[in-house]
């Protein structure tokens, strides 16, 4: 049996980016699509949420397309998502209704992969001298949580309320009679 131990960690870390950036999404109000925030004079203006929403899209795009490019012999599921236009404007129900598609095809690239498909070397319009999946899956990763995080300083600067839990993933940790965490559980 092929090991999966690095995959199954990559797979559920990649996995909690992608379910905080869709709990996220999913507090844009749909009236607030076009909302973007203030800059400074003369500076470039900002993504609105739905033009941030369509690079988010873009952003998971980039998984499928390295899964793609990997594991060619048997994606012909990805065909689907051809049809979606990254780095447009989306309204939160599509955007919410494609990254869900998204992370399925996603989920299902990390399903066909082990972890010694990781060490692939792959070459890119990004990397044409090659890099391994694992490299390429973790590219996408960062460039992932950069936007997510956009997405939640817009929330907040929008007025949204937001903290770190709508930003990250917390395991169970047992809160000592200070509300502070125990060091044995962190």
């Amino acid at each position: 049996m092929a090991k999966r131990e690095v995959t199954d960690s990559l797979m559920e870390k990649v996995g909690e980016g992608i379910d905080r950036t869709i709990h996220l999404a999913s507090l844009v109000p749909a009236s607030s699509v076009s909302w973007q925030p203030p800059v400074p004079a003369g500076a470039r203006p900002a993504f609105d949420f739905g033009h941030l929403f369509g690079h988010l899209l873009d952003c998971l795009a980039g998984f499928c397309a390295v899964f793609q490019k990997a594991l060619s012999d048997d994606m012909a599921h990805y065909a689907e998502l051809r049809s979606i236009n990254t780095n447009e404007s989306y309204s939160s129900k599509d955007a919410l209704r494609f990254m869900r598609l998204y992370d399925g095809h996603i989920r299902r690239g990390f399903a066909r992969c082990t972890d010694e498909d990781l060490s692939t070397r792959l070459t890119t319009r990004f990397a044409p001298e090659g890099q391994t999946l694992m490299i390429l899956l973790l590219n996408n990763y960062e460039h992932l949580t950069n936007h997510k995080y956009q997405l939640f300083l817009y929330l907040r600067l929008s007025g949204i309320r937001v903290g770190t839990q709508d930003l990250y993933k917390f395991g169970d940790v047992t809160r000592a009679n200070d509300g502070q965490a125990n060091a044995e559980s962190v």
